[in-house]
């Protein structure tokens, strides 16, 4: 179990594995990091895909645990009931306000709709001022490049302003994932001192 002052990392990522091995060593390697850091991993509660690796990662490696998922997903993505906190939502928008509430960072993985749906909502809050969390993009084999580049395409277009690019730390894999999570989170508690 975790404390209310341990760092609980929110991590969004696919539902299925996709089609690079490396996305999976990506989710195990993450789920062990949070788990070796004390961090307690909230997520989506589904016990397929990245998803599930993560979870079980975490657990494995004695980490605590966060699900959130709605009644409607519950059978889809099977829900992982063996976790330290079950919360179950109505609806797809509850679930992420309950994510990215009980979470002190945000970190994606590689995923498809749904994933770029949770992380375009905590960059837009973040946009506009509604938390200061740190959000982590891994791009793994350069997954998210195109992303990265659409990012970049919206600035350039005068859709965004250029300190967009300053919310989101893209980094290549879960290893530095944790270094910039320990590095932004140790720069938030300063800041809180």
């Amino acid at each position: 179990m975790s404390s209310p002052d341990t760092p609980s990392i929110c991590v969004y990522c696919g539902s299925r594995e996709g089609a690079d091995p490396a996305f999976a060593a990506a989710a195990d390697a993450l789920g062990r990091g949070l788990a070796a850091a004390g961090w307690r991993l909230v997520y989506g509660a589904g016990d397929v895909g990245l998803m599930g690796r993560v979870a079980r990662a975490a657990q494995a490696a004695g980490g605590a645990t966060m699900g959130v998922i709605p009644t409607h997903l519950l059978d889809m993505e099977v829900g992982k009931r063996d976790l330290d906190s079950f919360v179950v939502t109505e609806t797809m928008h509850e679930r992420k306000k309950v994510m990215i509430m009980n979470a002190h960072a945000v970190v994606m993985l590689p995923g498809g709709a749904g994933s770029l749906d949770e992380f375009f909502e905590a960059l837009t809050w973040r946009q506009l001022g509604l938390h200061a969390k740190p959000v982590v993009l891994v791009n793994v084999n350069g997954f998210w490049d195109p992303l990265v580049a659409l990012m970049d395409h919206v600035v350039e277009q005068g859709f965004a302003d250029r300190s967009l690019m300053g919310f989101v730390q893209v980094v290549p894999d879960a290893e530095a994932a944790m270094a910039a999570l320990r590095d932004r989170l140790e720069l938030r508690q300063s800041d809180q001192e």
